[in-house]
């Protein structure tokens, strides 16, 4: 029925399927629980014995607020913005700073006065086995592989070499791992705390640590100060030279080019000339054209005085305009003359003589207009000329000056700058040495620390309450880590799940001393023990599917795990139902069986096997339905007497006469008689033991018998200690059992 079994298969599948369960824990902590208890006992008495032989640590503590100091004076420094996130933790390991640890070392004499408190408790601490341990294994690891002594030690060895710690930089050292400063969430406010094993130190320390922090802010502000006004001093002088000689070279150029008034007048002088003369110039030019024009005409018309005077110029004389009107006149007074007088009367000709007059005088006026017309044209070209001569001269002077004054202005600005950097630098330092004494952090303490009444170390209390829990999880936890390592048979459930096989029955572990398992069934054949053979009984009935086997193979993995007292207790039970049972003993090395049913050895089976006797092995037992057949003397070759012919028809023969024949052999681990008996068989019964079979040993044995195709009926686990939490997987055993009684017998 399970030749077609594969080990290893079934292991992965089991595996992943297998869930732990609340009752497998319980089943666990009640099964070691022995264990944690030991554990928990153990561990609680290290804790007790700490706890009361712990030196007492007292701590003080005092209060302090911190916070920025945002007063203007603070502000206008510069140094601090006005949120800082990391002001708070800066502060706190100012407050653990090995400066500041120092100061308190020689504000409080430490390292002279109350050196004793310190270094007395070294030397304690030193002479104990566990400092003597931890130095010595330091000394081990700190050991260089290359380490060599020599007489002339080497010059750079010792430049490496770290200085000898001082008394006051050891102390101070130990005050920095001693001191506790824990920030109040939600405030500016810290407490910072030190724990000693004298109460006065403690608080003298603590008090002195508030005290040392105030002293290092102020030396922190006071350096920088100094610095930075040392730095701004030398500065402003350097700046103060440089000013100075950029005034002195302003002053030279200025001087030389001649520009005592550049800056106040030239930047606007030479544009409005230049203004001016350009206006001056459009307006000559405008003349210019204007006469060029009439002088144009003029020439062209020549001494067409007739057509001349028709030009405005003339039109526009009154002078002009007055000898026409005399002529004019003159001309009437001829006409009307003329008419009463001939032409050589004498005051025709008067009148023509004063007509020729004012004409000759018109002809000269004409002549003079176009004279001064022609020199109004020529002095027009000439001041042309010359404002075109002074405008180029004006730009070209404008144009030097306009580069001496970009000069100018860029010494200037020189100067301006040196001028108002030496005045910062002057302001700057009369703020810092107004501003040097105050502090840019304000402290407050809150709350003096007070003298320890009580130590804070060790708290007995919680100490004990620690000791239990760790006890308790320390004890439940190295159950399960022995249990994780335990890969013993526990129960049936394990092997069904891992190995796919089935539990016939378990078997419980004898409690009493007295008692034992080869004659407790004939003692008490109604006890559970009973019970659970015939539930063995009737489950190797059930077990194959045409009939019930007859022939059985009972066997084990390794010596001692009850596989005899199976084989003579199931023969006892199977014969109850007034079947005749015969017991073969195959364990021709380590034969017992004749020792259970007190019957002799002196010839047996590997008498008759060997040919040494041809008289009949089997031995009658304590009853008529129960028989034996020895082992007999042991044999030097037990495996090819088992393996023989003659066995194989000893097992038919036996066949023939009794209804059940059980082989008790050897185990599988041991030798190879099981796997060859497993052959003669109908089947092969595995007895295991809880907490001494493997699951290495059934997957190992398991293997060999499928290598011979051995048909495995099923498995019995023996010495199984059953507890009250144990009932869910075996009940049904129980419960049925006298239900397989009823069926079978």
């Amino acid at each position: 029925m399970n030749d077609s079994f594969a080990p290893e298969q079934h292991i992965n599948q089991t595996a992943e399927e297998e869930i732990p369960h609340l009752r497998d824990y319980l089943r666990i902590i009640t099964k070691r629980k022995l264990t944690i208890l030991t554990i928990f006992v153990i561990i609680l008495l290290i804790t007790i014995i700490r706890t009361y032989t712990t030196t007492p640590i007292y701590t003080a503590s005092s209060h302090v607020l911190i916070e920025r100091n945002l007063s203007p004076s603070a502000l206008d420094t510069g140094i601090y913005s006005s949120y800082d996130p990391n002001f708070m933790a800066t502060q706190l390991e100012l407050i653990r700073s090995t400066n500041v640890a120092l100061k308190v070392v020689n504000r409080l004499e430490l390292d002279t006065k109350y050196r004793h408190y310190f270094f007395n408790n070294e030397k304690a601490n030193r002479s104990s086995p566990f400092s003597s341990i931890k130095g010595f294994v330091s000394s081990i690891f700190s050991l260089e592989p290359n380490e060599q002594t020599t007489d002339a030690p080497n010059n750079a060895e010792q430049l490496n070499r770290p200085a000898a710690k001082t008394d006051a930089e050891i102390i101070a050292a130990r005050i920095r791992d001693n001191l506790s400063i824990k920030p109040v969430k939600g405030t500016k406010t810290v407490l910072i705390s030190y724990s000693d094993t004298t109460p006065v130190i403690a608080k003298l320390i603590v008090d002195s640590i508030v005290q040392a922090y105030i002293d290092e802010i102020l030396e922190i502000k006071l350096s920088t100060s100094r610095y930075s006004q040392q730095w701004m001093t030398n500065k402003a002088e350097e700046e103060r030279q440089k000013l100075a000689d950029a005034e002195k070279n302003l002053h030279q150029y200025v001087k030389k080019n001649d520009l005592v008034t550049v800056e106040n007048k030239l930047n606007s002088a030479y544009p409005e000339k230049l203004a001016e003369l350009s206006s001056q110039l459009t307006k000559v030019q405008a003349e210019l054209k204007e006469y060029e024009t009439l002088y144009n005409l003029l020439q062209t018309s020549a001494k067409n005085y007739k057509q001349i005077e028709t030009l405005k110029v003339f039109t526009s004389n009154e002078t002009l305009q007055q000898l026409h009107q005399k002529i004019s006149l003159t001309d009437q007074t001829i006409r009307d003359l003329s008419k009463k007088y001939g032409p050589k009367h004498p005051a025709m000709i008067k009148a023509r003589t004063e007509h020729d007059l004012l004409t000759r005088e018109k002809t000269s006026t004409i002549d003079r207009i176009v004279d001064a017309t022609r020199n109004s044209y020529e002095l027009a070209k000439a001041r042309e000329v010359n404002l075109k001569q002074l405008i180029a001269k004006t730009k070209t002077d404008m144009l030097n000056v306009n580069e001496r004054f970009m000069q100018y202005s860029i010494m200037k600005r020189e100067v301006d700058m040196n001028q108002a950097l030496y005045n910062s630098l002057t302001s700057s330092i009369k703020k810092a040495t107004v501003t040097e004494q105050t502090q840019d952090v304000k402290i407050w303490v809150l709350r003096k620390a007070d003298l320890p009444e009580a130590p804070s170390k060790p708290d007995k209390k919680r100490s004990i309450a620690m000791g239990l829990i760790l006890g308790l999880l320390g004890g439940i936890g190295m159950a399960f880590f022995l249990e994780y390592l335990d890969n013993t048979v526990k129960n049936g459930e394990g092997i069904e799940k891992r190995f796919g096989l089935t539990v016939l029955g378990s078997v419980e572990e004898l409690q009493g001393k007295s008692d034992h398992i080869e004659t407790y069934l004939l003692k008490n054949p109604l006890s559970p023990l009973a019970e659970s053979y015939r539930l063995i009984r009737s489950g190797l009935l059930l077990s194959s599917p045409d009939h019930p086997p007859r022939s059985i193979l009972i066997t084990s993995m390794v010596p001692q795990e009850g596989k005899t007292s199976t084989t003579s207790n199931l023969a006892r039970i199977l014969a109850q139902n007034n079947k005749k049972v015969l017991i073969i003993d195959c364990d021709m090395r380590r034969p017992r069986m004749h020792s259970l049913f007190g019957m002799p050895n002196s010839h047996g089976l590997s008498s008759y096997l060997s040919g040494n006797t041809d008289k009949s092995p089997i031995c009658a037992s304590e009853n008529e339905l129960v028989f034996l057949i020895p082992s007999g003397p042991v044999p030097p070759n037990p495996a090819e007497l088992l393996h023989s012919t003659k066995m194989q028809l000893l097992v038919g023969e036996m066949l023939k006469k009794y209804d059940y024949v059980l082989l008790d052999s050897p185990p599988i681990q041991s030798v190879t008689d099981s796997l060859t008996l497993s052959s003669l068989v109908d089947g092969t019964l595995l007895v295991t033991r809880s907490g001494k079979t493997t699951f290495d040993m059934i997957e190992s044995g398991l293997k060999k018998l499928h290598d011979v195709r051995a048909t495995i009926l099923g498995v019995v686990l023996n010495g199984l200690i059953k507890s009250k939490h144990d009932s869910g997987y075996y009940g049904y055993y129980d419960y049925y059992s006298s239900l397989f009684r009823q069926i079978c017998g």
